[in-house]
């Protein structure tokens, strides 16, 4: 993969954003927490991809997560907004601006990923993280930035 991302990179003679590593992988498991709370982003990723696995063993119902991106401002009243929007809206408010990007909830064995891009994002911002399933927010976050 790194050989063709490079190769890529050589033939389109892009800059050092192509080297740029754009791509989180997070995993939750049968417990309140990812295995990351601080995620740092080169300014150089247009695009960035997050790729969530549940490494439990539990079902979506009884211990979902997801991963939900917000500014720190906003972060909290996405996460109660989201209670209304239920299992069925993935606990995530639908067609809310507040919301960067959010994955799909996954319960144990299953996996998801979303990209979004920077363009609209202020490089010099921080941003929240988190677990929008009831009960979760509260201790399941961490922040984002650019680096």
């Amino acid at each position: 993969m790194i050989a063709r991302t490079l190769a890529v990179c050589a033939v389109a003679l892009v800059s050092e954003a192509c080297l740029a590593d754009c791509t989180v992988n997070i995993q939750v498991g049968d417990s309140l927490s990812f295995d990351t709370t601080e995620i740092q982003i080169p300014t150089t990723c247009d695009t960035v991809t997050v790729n969530l696995a549940h490494t439990g063993s539990l079902p979506v119902q009884a211990m979902g997560h997801n991963w939900v991106l917000a500014t720190d401002e906003n972060w909290q009243a996405v996460a109660a907004a989201g209670a209304a929007a239920g299992f069925e809206g993935q606990f995530v408010p639908q067609d809310d601006d507040r919301v960067i990007a959010a994955t799909k909830l996954v319960g144990g064995g299953e996996s998801d990923s979303i990209t979004f891009s920077t363009s609209d994002l202020d490089t010099d911002a921080s941003y929240t993280f988190f677990c929008s399933f009831p009960g979760h927010w509260s201790v399941m976050m961490g922040s984002l930035e650019f680096i």
